[in-house]
């Protein structure tokens, strides 16, 4: 991989005004403030509730149990069309099949997986939204297919397969015969764009601890400022932290036990999504509860 191009794909994708559709979701945020979690109800004396470290405790279950739910989807998918563009014979349409049938398979294990309605449907719209910012936003334009002379003619080829196994994959989900969620949708993005496997899984995290911070922005918890210090002090930590324990997990679903054991890899890494935050999950299916909200899920 070309760590130039890498970098410069890397810095494409954390713009924050990628249309991705992250702001319609707080993760179960706005709920968990709702429910009175950002008030010490144990105090014997009303005070000034410290609201960067309430910040703080959301962000670390919530990076926790997302990690261990969504980062061995985001791998296998990554893996799966890795493979499928890395393979150098000739390809015809009919190729795409199974490819699409390993991924509709992840898809759908984690709308199984996924607990409450309230992250399957932001889950899903986030997702849409990155395979329409990859057909119009990253696929290279059709004049500029037609007026440069790549030297190298297995990368236009690489685009070209890149291309149309998104927009089958657009088409599957606009007929509903998958559901097209976002880590699933996240892995296919950054393999197409030649990101490397675990670049992908980092900058995932990475987003999604902004947006929890930019939801608490919006909701009034903290300020801009304090969102910028909290990124800076406290999002890298517990994004390495993360990332130490899940960048390996797996779902088990593209690989036999058998093949497992020939790679070395335990139990542990082949049953990898899980949840670990239960109040989380019960917070965010409540969110369409609430009186009043800003956020839609």
């Amino acid at each position: 991989m070309d760590s130039d191009h890498e970098a410069y794909v890397l810095l494409l994708l954390s713009d924050s005004n990628l249309p991705t559709g992250s702001f319609v979701a707080s993760a179960g945020l706005e709920s968990y403030v709702t429910h009175g979690f950002f008030t010490d109800l144990s105090a014997s004396s009303p005070s000034r509730p410290d609201k960067m470290d309430y910040t703080v405790n959301f962000l670390r279950d919530s990076l926790s149990t997302y990690a261990h739910s969504a980062l061995p989807f985001v791998l296998d998918t990554h893996r799966t069309i890795e493979e499928y563009l890395q393979d150098q014979t000739e390809h015809t349409a009919s190729d795409l099949d199974p490819v699409l049938s390993r991924v509709r398979e992840l898809d759908e294990l984690y709308e199984t997986m996924t607990l409450n309605h309230i992250t399957r449907r932001a889950s899903k719209s986030q997702g849409v939204a990155l395979l329409t910012l990859f057909s119009k936003g990253f696929s290279k334009p059709r004049l500029s297919r037609h007026l440069s002379v790549s030297s190298d003619s297995g990368l236009l080829d690489l685009e070209t397969r890149a291309t149309t196994l998104v927009d089958r994959l657009k088409l599957l989900v606009r007929r509903e015969e998958t559901h097209g969620h976002l880590p699933i949708c996240w892995g296919v993005l950054t393999a197409t764009l030649r990101l490397s496997p675990e670049r992908s899984q980092y900058l995932h995290m990475f987003l999604q601890s902004r947006s929890l911070l930019s939801s608490s922005v919006r909701l009034n918890t903290i300020g801009p400022y304090g969102a910028q210090q909290l990124l800076l002090h406290t999002v890298r930590p517990l994004v390495d932290a993360e990332m130490s324990r899940c960048k390996d997990l797996t779902t088990g679903l593209l690989a036999s036990s058998q093949n497992a054991e020939q790679d070395g890899l335990d139990d542990d890494a082949i049953r990898g999504p899980t949840m670990t935050w239960p109040l989380g999950e019960i917070l965010t299916a409540r969110h369409d509860l609430q009186h009043s909200r800003i956020f839609n899920s």
